[in-house]
């Protein structure tokens, strides 16, 4: 039996009609950059969110680095993030000319510890991005306490958190934005490049709508120097017809990763994801980890059930961010996470049989 890592070609092929007909009417309308399909995706998504507005963009590494912009961070500002996660959420900080900070993180949610926090403050700190790690969303409510003794903005990396909730509040709607990526693999991927950015600040919405077009809202009158960051209108045609779909996807990934944690269970060397009381865990991400994992990887592989790591090597032990520097052992809950996880197949099309097959495929191997 064949286990995909994900499958979007079965995805697809589920509203396979109405994603057709939304491209075929941005087509027809010639919106191709930015336009009325993306402002309908950007009213649809802001409401997802429960927050006032949204802002769509090329990429969620530009949804991370404009909101850091219009926030004036720029060179001698230092950011705090975590080292666990995607380059491009220190990639923002750094392209803005400030230096990310890092903290470790707890060692079940594998997100921002809240209590290590307040002792990387500086005079230097600007701003917090937590990051929404596989789906499950850092806890909140301290880390956003702590930012407001210091007046310091949050930006939720939520990139990887389309409908994650915190005590019944969407991913995105807690800090003073909050960063999505509409990558392909995403819970809610777009068909090509994209992402968003949420928020309740009427003037920063509107900065970072003028930032994204070259700095203008009226055309060839520029109030700022700007970018280039347009959402495609194919993209907010597409975003907004999978959308619709988007809760039920997610009970999809959770009923799956229910099932695998029950046939996963008995086996001591395997560490399931844990959900936290305050989380509903969305699984963009169903990362296991074990101390025998490269072998592991390859033994699966084998048996056509393929895989994925995220990620094998901190951001703090990058060859880009060198001059940190950050040796190994400086975080070392992150650090034994980047050696431990193994991502599992995950997308809410994987049958109970694939899942019963994966996981008694590691069963026996471990």
């Amino acid at each position: 039996m064949r286990v995909p890592f994900l499958d979007l070609k079965l995805q697809y092929e589920s509203i396979r009609d109405e994603i057709n007909e939304a491209i075929t009417r941005v087509i027809a309308e010639t919106a191709f950059a930015g336009g009325p399909f993306v402002e309908q995706f950007e009213k649809d998504f802001a409401a997802f969110c429960h927050c006032q507005y949204a802002v769509a963009v090329g990429s969620g590494t530009e949804a991370l680095w404009i909101p850091l912009i219009m926030l004036g961070i720029g060179p001698g500002d230092e950011v705090i993030t975590v080292p666990n996660s995607f380059i491009a959420t220190a990639e923002a900080i750094s392209i803005c000319g400030a230096t990310p900070v890092f903290v470790d993180v707890e060692p079940h949610t594998y997100t921002m510890d809240p209590a290590l926090l307040e002792s990387a403050i500086t005079p230097q700190t600007r701003a917090i991005i937590p990051v929404h790690l596989f789906g499950h969303m850092a806890d909140m409510d301290p880390i956003v306490k702590i930012a407001e003794k210091y007046q310091l903005p949050v930006i939720e990396d939520a990139c990887q958190a389309h409908g994650a909730l915190y005590e019944g509040k969407q991913a995105g709607s807690m800090g003073n934005a909050g960063a999505f990526s509409f990558y392909p693999g995403k819970n809610l991927g777009a068909y090509g490049e994209g992402g968003a950015i949420v928020t309740n600040s009427e003037d920063l919405a509107q900065g970072m709508k003028m930032f994204r077009d070259h700095g203008q809202t009226v055309k060839y009158h520029h109030g700022i120097v700007g970018w280039n960051a347009r959402m495609d209108g194919i993209q907010g045609a597409v975003l907004s017809t999978k959308l619709k779909y988007l809760t039920s996807w997610n009970e999809g990934r959770r009923k799956n990763a229910r099932l695998y944690n029950d046939l996963l269970s008995g086996t001591d060397s395997i560490v399931t994801p844990q959900e936290a009381d305050y989380a509903h865990h969305v699984y963009h991400i169903y990362a296991i980890r074990t101390k025998r994992r490269d072998e592991l990887l390859k033994k699966l592989a084998e048996k056509q059930i393929y895989c994925g790591i995220h990620y094998p090597l901190p951001i703090h032990l990058q060859d880009a961010y060198r001059y940190l520097g950050l040796k190994r052992g400086t975080f070392p809950i992150a650090e034994e996470c980047a050696d431990e996880f193994l991502s599992l197949p995950m997308c809410p099309e994987l049958t109970d049989a694939q899942i019963e097959y994966a996981a008694d495929s590691i069963n026996s191997l471990i």
